[in-house]
């Protein structure tokens, strides 16, 4: 693999070619096991309900892209690219990694262990299986790059703090969307679609900032980048603070049309559903709406402090 020049005053003085070699097999068992993952649970042949399609996708585009990444390293096309390489498949080994432990965690809970004994169940959990080793492949690839690299002198922005809030916030939002993907649950309430629109507006934003850091591009902005990120986080802190109060209100007070228990969920009933009910889909994405308000608010403390409090 042939770097740009900047690149080469941040790689130890050994052989590239090691890197090619070593980075390629890696990748090509990613590439192996998101297949396999898919490919078992494609040819089951049962309904797998919204959480299970959900995860389909994940293995599907972990594969895909990987598969990309591989493709233009192996035709030596990174040069062609304005910016450090290296950003583009540490930031997708990040995500990939948490999305196939999300995958594995949500099929084995919301369908596997639904599943009576048969030739199916074995397929699924051989799923899982290999989900999890996508997993472990993909951390593998985050820590090897950083060693690589050397990116504690060169950091990475996934690799700083907030980086990793920006990627928790994108992640928990794509996790959100996947609970929210029977529409059933907002579309008879106003308020209940403006938490959606919060989830979409936030996710767009948290993107944006990461684009622009990994990208060099900001730079390009009229305001200084940490200004930016003052105001953009401050205003995902208001946003998502109405949809922690709205979500649970409008879903959970009988008052205002929702159901305060589970039992009183009819689609919670069967034990052998194979997908989240209802309930428990609204009760997660009020769980998950608190995390990421959250990190919001930890993010907005640090750019805050990155603007106002000099050293």
């Amino acid at each position: 693999m042939t770097t740009t020049g900047n690149e080469f005053t941040s790689l130890r003085n050994l052989d590239v070619g090691v890197w090619t070699g070593r980075g390629c097999c890696l990748r090509l068992l990613q590439v192996l096991s998101t297949c396999i993952a898919f490919s078992l649970v494609a040819s089951m042949g049962t309904w797998r309900g919204d959480i299970g399609n959900f995860s389909l996708f994940i293995w599907c585009f972990c594969f895909a892209v990987t598969l990309i990444i591989i493709i233009v390293e192996w035709f030596d096309l990174q040069r062609r690219f304005p910016f450090f390489w290296y950003n583009i498949p540490i930031t997708f080994a990040c995500y990939f990694a948490l999305l196939c432990l999300s995958a594995s965690i949500t099929y084995t809970t919301t369908f596997v262990q639904f599943l009576p004994l048969s030739p199916n169940r074995d397929r699924a959990i051989t799923a899982i299986t290999f989900s999890c080793i996508a997993c472990v492949l993909y951390g593998m690839e985050v820590a090897w790059i950083w060693d690589w690299y050397e990116l504690g002198s060169n950091p990475c922005y996934v690799h700083t703090i907030p980086g990793l809030l920006k990627v928790l916030e994108t992640l928990v939002a794509c996790v959100i969307f996947g609970f929210i993907s029977n529409t059933n649950l907002y579309l008879h309430q106003p308020a209940l679609v403006w938490c959606v629109a919060v989830y979409s507006i936030c996710f767009i934003q948290a993107a944006v900032a990461i684009l622009l850091k990994l990208f060099k591009l900001k730079y390009t902005l009229p305001i200084p980048f940490p200004i930016f990120q003052v105001g953009l986080t401050l205003l995902s802190v208001i946003f998502y603070s109405s949809a922690v109060v709205l979500w649970p209100l409008y879903q959970f007070d009988e008052k205002l049309g929702g159901q305060a228990q589970r039992s009183s969920d009819g689609s919670c009933r069967d034990d052998l559903t194979y997908y989240v009910c209802a309930w428990d889909q609204r009760l997660a994405v009020a769980i998950l709406t608190a995390i990421n308000l959250l990190a919001y608010m930890a993010d907005l403390v640090y750019w805050t402090r990155q603007v106002f409090v000099k050293d």
